[in-house]
């Protein structure tokens, strides 16, 4: 299973202790000298990241973790945030369009909304597994953002 760094969100290596682009330690690693804080347990703010990346795709988290820290500091919680946000601009529209087609416009919206909890679960999944899996489109505007702040 892919790591990620806590502090930048770049993937490491299985068996990397220090981050190869911000030179941080390892999720669960310890400093010299210091004890070792137990795997999955929370960051400061009282979450792990893979558990905020998971509520992100709940809507109103995801706003929530954008502003407040050290939520907004994690580039994998900003990750998540930013494609959830896509995700339900592209669906808002996506069904706007098709409520002004009658009948069948909606029928598929409503086959458009049980195929979204579907996705939404497997990304809430993807999450809590720390993994980054992106939607085509969505996925790249979401990385750009989170890379950008």
């Amino acid at each position: 299973m892919a790591r990620f760094c806590t502090s930048c969100g770049s993937a490491m290596d299985d068996g990397a202790v220090f981050c190869s682009k911000c030179g941080k330690g390892a999720p669960g690693a310890a400093p010299t000298g210091a004890t070792s804080v137990p795997a999955g347990a929370p960051v400061a703010g009282g979450l792990t990241d893979n558990v905020a990346g998971m509520l992100a795709y709940l809507f109103v988290p995801a706003i929530i973790f954008l502003v407040i820290e050290p939520y907004n500091r994690s580039r994998f919680i900003r990750f998540h945030a930013f494609q959830c946000l896509f995700l339900v601009i592209a669906l808002t529209i996506l069904h706007a369009v098709l409520w002004l087609i009658p009948f069948i416009g909606w029928t598929l919206s409503g086959l458009i909304s049980l195929a979204t909890l579907a996705l939404v679960i497997v990304l809430m999944i993807k999450a809590y597994n720390g993994q980054m899996w992106k939607l085509p489109v969505i996925g790249d505007m979401a990385e750009k953002q989170a890379n950008a702040i």
